[in-house]
């Protein structure tokens, strides 16, 4: 229904002319279906107002096609009414001597018509527009706010980093790595955010598990473990997202703790299958 309030049969053409023209071409063709419903409603229904058609034409070709498709319209249609349809047949002249004011005033009511029906497609198409212009500064601002949240991510990173460095504890290294991991999983489904940034935004899973994996792997992981990546090219939204990678960076993480905290080596695989409606993750390990 927007699309249909908003249509206008000029805008396919970026010439002024050709734009114009179509637009007069479209009036004419409104009038011209305008006279072919009257011909056939003359066949039951010959007394009937000569101009009671000619509204909804004119407002029909003034909304998709300007007010120069109205006015077209209304010269055609209102001239072939007067001509062919008012009394006397086939003559400019009056029959009745009210028949003046009345084809005056029905003159007068279709170009209301045009004059109004121009202001609301002019109105609608305005606020579109600057709807559109809205959308696209808000689009414009949140992703701004998404790569500075990435980077605020990646700055916490490497605080943490640093801070790890500091510290002689090595009991405080675990701590360190797992809050480190963690604000790097929250960094990534940033990273991987698509770009439509409304309300339920999704991201694609495939290139940010894989990424996430295979950084975990690396940092967890020692040569001797074979990891092994199976990531259904599905989206999801930004707030799964980011839980479905805090527990694959855990679980990895765990696997290096305990799977094969004796040195060992084995394989790691993981996995995110759908089924319909349906997604399962999975990390299996074949250590202790």
């Amino acid at each position: 229904m927007q699309r249909l309030a908003r249509f206008n049969i000029g805008d396919r053409y970026t010439s002024e002319i050709r734009r114009q023209v179509a637009e007069i071409a479209f009036g004419l063709l409104c009038g011209g279906a305008m006279m072919a419903l009257r011909a056939f409603a003359n066949l039951w229904a010959p007394e009937s107002g000569p101009f009671a058609m000619i509204y909804p034409a004119v407002l029909i070709a003034t909304l998709f096609s300007s007010w120069r498709g109205g006015i077209a319209c209304f010269a055609l249609a209102f001239a072939w009414a007067w001509y062919f349809v008012l009394r006397p047949v086939e003559s400019f002249a009056f029959e009745d001597p009210t028949d003046p004011a009345r084809v005056a005033i029905n003159a007068v009511c279709a170009l209301i018509i045009i004059i109004f029906a121009e202001a609301f497609r002019r109105a609608v198409r305005n606020n579109a527009e600057r709807a559109e212009e809205q959308l696209a500064r808000k689009q414009v601002l949140m992703a701004e706010l998404e790569h500075r949240t990435k980077n605020n991510f990646a700055l916490v990173a490497a605080l943490l980093e640093i801070q790890r460095k500091r510290e002689n504890d090595p009991r405080l290294d675990a701590a360190f790595d797992d809050a480190i991991r963690c604000v790097r999983t929250f960094a990534e489904a940033y990273s991987n955010l698509q770009m439509e940034q409304e309300e339920g935004a999704e991201t694609a899973m495939k290139p940010y598990l894989e990424n996430l994996v295979n950084r975990v792997a690396g940092a967890s992981l020692h040569d001797g473990i074979r990891i092994d990546c199976t990531i259904a090219d599905i989206t999801l939204p930004r707030e799964i997202a980011v839980a479905i990678g805090l527990y694959v960076n855990e679980a990895i993480a765990n696997c290096g703790k305990y799977a094969f905290a004796d040195g060992r080596d084995g394989s790691v695989a993981a996995s995110l299958e759908c089924d319909g409606n349906y997604w399962v993750v999975t990390i299996l390990d074949d250590g202790a």
